[in-house]
């Protein structure tokens, strides 16, 4: 069974709290695929009512990270290639304007923290802290997105990288692609620095297609 603790926040209501908490639980992998979510486990886990469990079941569903089955009631969404598929065509479509945008825009102070954040995913790749390797992809694609300085965009390819959260998470554990990946973050930043937006657009493609590939092939195995 799992064990989550509730991330408490004075800023947000318990019902936010648990949804989050839940939600964050099924992006990183504690609550595992195909994984049964009982309300009265949840409910005395996390030490709320049921009634704001209820509520993140709800939200979960509309999200696709949670399925209910009748007279099974709820699971975790099994990773499934088709998701990915689709998460990824739309990703791949708009990181490439993402990108071509942050050639226009980008200030010196953004490229200084992307050069810091690409270091610091090497770094991270040559301990094999999953954990610090994903928060180090996460951070490096979100100075791009800022950098576009379109609010919109923003949230909706922070919101498709939350969806790859899952998906991500066991690309990083092939120790074999951390070469590859260092690389292409890389490439991805000094094509930024030479502002040259079709050379950006191409290495993200690049290193959009060889994550699809990595995933795809785990899914198979």
């Amino acid at each position: 069974m799992f064990d989550i603790k509730l991330k408490m926040d004075k800023y947000q209501s318990l019902r936010d709290v648990v949804y989050l908490t839940v939600r964050q639980a099924i992006l990183t992998g504690e609550l595992k695929p195909g994984e049964r979510l009982m309300e009265l486990h949840l409910s005395h886990e996390l030490g709320v009512s049921r009634t704001p469990i209820r509520g993140a079941m709800r939200r979960l569903k509309d999200e696709g990270l949670v399925v209910v089955i009748p007279r099974k009631g709820a699971h975790v969404a099994q990773i499934t290639e088709k998701h990915l598929s689709d998460v990824l065509e739309v990703r791949g479509v708009l990181e490439q304007r993402a990108v071509a945008w942050a050639c226009e825009y980008i200030t010196k102070d953004e490229l200084s923290r992307l050069k810091k954040a690409c270091i610091e995913f090497a770094i991270a790749t040559k301990k094999k802290d999953m954990a610090a390797i994903a928060k180090a992809d996460e951070a490096f694609h979100s100075i791009i997105y800022k950098a576009t300085q379109n609010d919109t965009l923003v949230i909706l390819l922070n919101n498709l990288s939350e969806q790859m959260y899952r998906y991500r998470f066991e690309y990083i554990k092939d120790i074999k692609e951390y070469e590859v990946l260092v690389k292409e973050h890389k490439d991805i930043y000094l094509a930024l620095a030479k502002q040259d937006p079709q050379g950006a657009a191409e290495a993200i493609k690049i290193h959009i297609d060889n994550q699809a590939i990595g995933i795809f092939r785990i899914l198979d195995e």
